[in-house]
């Protein structure tokens, strides 16, 4: 009773252990289930353009530096001639391009490939109330009298910013709205400003800059408002008044600096566009956990070689394949010679298909037997007979694959990667068995073991599975925990169900 409630909690163990860690991967790290899922990935390229002076030229960009719910897997920075500085602040990056002398119109690029990372928004940073704006009558009168009717009409601190908001995009504004949006005549301007009253009332607020993710040539990055709310950060859309961090929201800069500056030159230009695709969400799921979680992608499966990976692909299916073996012939009850046989030739059916190689596999079997049965009347030895066996196996296997490629069917070369060894042995066992409970049962077990390796390809070979088995090798994990409760099962199998059910029927029971 012990050891039968230990194999339970040891199997359930497993089973959780491999469940939770597939989850983990699947739903946290975003790795494919299937080989054809496919994912977006976004390309976003900002372009500076200006026409350059005679002195030196100074360009400033801000671009991303934290993206929640996405992650930048590439990033290039075109701009020919031009020396390259990277800064850091608190919510962006800052790029400095300088340059001595330049001639005729200047065009610089910042590319980025950006892939979905799962659902957030930008919490980071304290609250602190943004910097109030001075200002003199009427402007003066005109905030105290907003603020005063916008907290009428709300309730906390989010319905607060949002009402303030709506007040502001309403069409036709009221009277203290129009005064006051002379102060603001652009979107950025605007959110300062609305940052600025809010801070009138004590109310911790801060601009963020973004850009939406949508398949277009032209796209403008925007800003919106958060407030803290004593808890977190809420973000509120500058044209909806919608609260909330948008889906679709690429986080550009956190600050009200614009996005970018040339120095001298009052007319340079942003242009911001975006392209969607569609590519291998496998190769993108890799590329975005080297991006994100460096130590954890360098001790996966993923940070091996390519021809590692390929040989682990066939690896990890061998005990799927020996599991199914293990249901064949302890659940169903079919005969094999030997208990890993049959899976070393599902392994070999790879390179030569399972018709070819079940054809093959009969033809090598019955020569091998031949010679077998005339070694007999030799008398010789064990050893010295399954080496000559061996022997044989070799030269017949030669043999075979040069008849082949004279005809013309060149999936015989592949059978020189069945295991010889195993063959002799299976040849061997198969001539005993012969010998000694008759052709009947010999043919049995050489049907049992080729069906076992067939079904085995078949499913040791399936993509689906194979994918996922190499995604999330933790499965293992699982069928290590059936393949120990079935090693506990004593009770009929299902061929010994039909063998004797005859028993089962009422005159038997009587007599």
């Amino acid at each position: 009773m012990f050891r039968q409630l230990h194999l339970l909690l040891l199997a359930a163990v497993l089973v959780a252990t491999g469940a939770a860690a597939i989850y983990y991967k699947a739903q946290v790290l975003g790795l494919p289930l299937t080989p054809e899922e496919q994912a977006e990935v976004w390309t976003v390229q900002a372009r500076v353009h200006y026409q350059p002076r005679r002195q030196a030229n100074s360009v400033r960009l801000r671009i991303p530096k934290l993206t929640p719910g996405f992650t930048i897997i590439e990033e290039r920075f075109i701009a020919p001639g031009y020396a390259l500085l990277t800064e850091e602040d608190e919510g962006s990056r800052i790029l400095r391009w300088t340059i001595r002398r330049a001639s005729g119109p200047q065009h610089l690029y910042y590319r980025a490939t950006v892939v979905r990372a799962g659902l957030a928004d930008y919490q980071d940073g304290r609250p602190q109330l943004a910097e109030k704006p001075s200002l003199e009558e009427p402007f003066l009168t005109a905030a105290n009298a907003l603020l005063e009717e916008v907290r009428q009409g709300s309730a906390d601190i989010a319905s607060f910013a949002r009402e303030l908001i709506r007040r502001f995009n309403e069409q036709p504004p009221s009277q203290e709205v129009a005064l006051l949006k002379q102060l603001a005549p652009d979107p950025l301007a605007r959110a300062r400003l609305l940052a600025g009253l809010l801070a009138f009332r004590n109310i911790p607020a801060r601009i963020v800059q973004g850009l939406k993710l949508e398949a277009g040539t032209q796209r403008t990055i925007r800003p919106f408002l958060q407030v803290h709310n004593e808890q977190r950060w809420v973000t509120v859309d500058l044209d909806t008044a919608a609260e909330g961090w948008p889906e679709d929201l690429l986080l550009w800069t956190v600050g009200h600096e614009v996005p970018f500056a040339v120095e001298h030159h009052p007319r340079a230009a942003l242009e911001v566009a975006i392209e969607r695709n569609l590519a291998d969400a496998l190769l993108l799921a890799e590329q975005r956990l080297e991006a994100e979680n460096r130590k954890l992608f360098e001790f996966s499966l993923f940070a091996l070689p390519l021809e590692t990976q390929q040989v682990y692909r066939v690896l990890l299916m061998i005990p799927i394949g020996a599991f199914i073996m293990l249901l064949m012939r302890n659940v169903v009850g079919v005969s094999t010679f030997g208990t890993f046989m049959p899976i070393l030739i599902a392994i070999a059916f790879r390179d030569t298909g399972l018709f070819a190689g079940l054809i093959m596999f009969t033809v090598l079997i019955g020569a091998g037997l031949l010679v077998r049965f005339y070694m007999e009347r030799l008398k010789l030895l064990l050893v010295p007979r399954l080496t000559s066996v061996l022997i044989v196996v070799v030269i017949l296997m030669a043999g075979f694959s040069v008849l082949s490629h004279k005809l013309g069917i060149e999936v015989g070369l592949s059978v020189a990667l069945f295991p010889m060894v195993i063959m002799a042995m299976t040849i061997e066992r198969m001539s005993i068995a012969w010998e000694e409970r008759g052709p009947g049962h010999a043919i049995r077990q050489g049907a049992g073991s080729l069906a076992i390796a067939a079904v085995a390809y078949l499913v040791m070979t399936w993509p689906p599975l194979v994918h996922f088995v190499f995604v999330f090798p933790e499965v293992l994990l699982i069928v290590l925990a059936l393949a120990m409760l079935i090693g506990r099962y004593s009770g009929y199998r299902l061929t010994e169900l039909f063998r004797f059910r005859a028993l089962a029927r009422p005159e038997a029971s009587q007599s």
